[in-house]
């Protein structure tokens, strides 16, 4: 039996470049996401060995139902991808309180309660496991990111934690902090993607097979012995000084 893994946020984007190159490497795969089409577009891509599940991934009984779903198909959950994620742009002082709220339970709380449920279902009892979370890069203050920096560093500091507490299991727990990636999250803000281009050392935005293959060589078994770690695929503007457009 193959190994399984849920991706969430997998009808487009970055989740959607993963599931595809999770099945490549022989991954079975469960998908989640708000909207049912793009899932079913990722689902006809992959085949039979993509299960789908449409929903909030905030809502608690939904992150139960795909868990029960991987298990219900596969046995066991192997990997969980927590890519699932989105906010809006606004200046902190601007941000209410309902609003700070949406941004962190889909941010933070889902991607806990998703790790919390996946280790004590499947992946302590069965001695294994790996899990992956996409975040923000953890150095960057990124002007109007207040509710979602903060979210996703809290995703990190999660995974370092985690990494300790559930070593002993065998789960390997790691994060993944994109920089500025061409996907249509990416595209919805209406930002210059020539312009920021310029402002990336090697002079292009990456793309979401890039930080897929990423993703996918962290739950190999060639990456088995990392773990605790975040790591950033941004082509090196983290190490940059340059003056930055906009939000960035």
């Amino acid at each position: 039996m193959s190994p399984a893994a849920i991706v969430t946020g997998g009808g487009t984007g970055i989740g959607r470049a993963t599931a595809l190159a999770l099945h490549r490497d022989g991954l079975s795969v469960v998908i989640a996401g708000r909207r049912p089409e793009p899932l079913e577009e990722t689902r006809a891509l992959i085949g039979e060995d993509c299960a789908t599940l449409a929903g909030d991934i905030r809502e608690p009984e939904v992150a139960d139902a795909l868990i029960s779903l991987c298990l219900e198909r596969h046995g066991r959950v192997d990997v969980l991808v927590n890519n699932a994620g989105g906010q809006f742009v606004a200046p902190a002082e601007d941000i209410t309180a309902n609003g700070w709220a949406a941004v962190r339970r889909l941010n933070l709380d889902a991607p806990w309660y998703l790790m919390q449920q996946a280790a004590k279902r499947s992946m302590i009892p069965s001695g294994g496991g790996r899990i992956v979370s996409v975040v923000l890069c953890p150095t960057r203050g990124i002007p109007g990111m207040a509710h979602s920096s903060a979210a996703r560093a809290g995703v990190q500091a999660l995974t370092n934690v985690l990494s300790v507490e559930w070593g002993r299991h065998g789960i390997g727990v790691v994060a993944v902090a994109p920089g500025w990636i061409d996907t249509e999250g990416t595209r919805q803000y209406g930002d210059d993607l020539a312009q920021m281009a310029e402002l990336v050392p090697m002079k292009r935005l990456g793309s979401a097979e890039e930080v897929a293959d990423l993703i996918a060589f962290l739950v190999s078994p060639s990456a088995s012995y990392i773990t605790g770690q975040t790591i950033v695929i941004d082509g090196g503007i983290e190490n940059t000084v340059a003056a930055t457009p906009g939000r960035y």
